[in-house]
């Protein structure tokens, strides 16, 4: 993980914090079985993950997307008013411990359960392409984060970062989402996974932070 600024991680946690309230208004229960125990069974559970603050996997995932994506947009208009280095700094490493987070949930948990869904090899191609743009993203994740605003190419590399993750984001929700959604995994346990796992990593970047 690319070395993230204590500010950057707390303020990623207080955001994080203050959606999973604005997305538990969100939450429909999942519509049950045909058979009689199941049915009672899935009311439940989903009534159960409903007053948790539960949300969709895909919802969360695309939440994310939003929010990463306004980050960018707030930083080019820093570079257009030519802002002042440590703010630029602040925002740039605060884009990439968000996406360090969310990179680390969909490779451990998102991307296995939608493959093992699927199981197709549109599927799979659209996994293995996901990956690849990942990891294009993580070198430079890392080249931002161990740089500097006063370095040539700092503000170049945070929007070429932003252009990737734009095509990234568009090939997630236009072609592998909906084919996910169609898969019939169940994306309220899946959400639950998502949000507990973030909640995690977002406390671990504060605490080396803060190290």
């Amino acid at each position: 993980m690319p070395a993230i600024t204590k500010t950057s991680a707390r303020t990623a946690q207080t955001d994080s914090s203050h959606k999973s309230l604005d997305q538990s208004s969100d939450k429909t229960p999942e519509k049950s079985s045909g058979k009689a125990k199941p049915k009672t069974a899935d009311k439940s559970k989903a009534a159960s993950r409903a007053s948790d603050g539960a949300v969709d996997a895909i919802k969360l995932l695309t939440d994310d997307h939003k929010e990463v994506q306004a980050l960018f947009k707030a930083y080019q208009k820093l570079v257009d008013d030519e802002g002042e280095d440590d703010l630029r700094e602040q925002l740039a490493q605060d884009i990439c411990a968000k996406l360090t987070v969310h990179a680390t949930i969909e490779e451990e948990i998102f991307y296995p359960a939608a493959r093992g869904a699927m199981e197709d090899e549109d599927g799979d191609d659209l996994l293995d392409e996901a990956e690849v743009e990942h990891a294009g993203a993580k070198d430079l994740i890392a080249q931002i984060a161990e740089g500097a605003p006063s370095d040539a190419l700092y503000d170049a590399k945070v929007k070429v970062l932003g252009e990737y993750i734009a095509h990234h984001v568009k090939e997630e929700e236009q072609a592998l989402f909906p084919k996910v959604r169609k898969s019939g995994v169940d994306l309220d346990a899946l959400g639950d996974e998502l949000s507990a796992r973030k909640a995690e990593l977002l406390v671990e970047l504060e605490e080396e932070a803060a190290s």
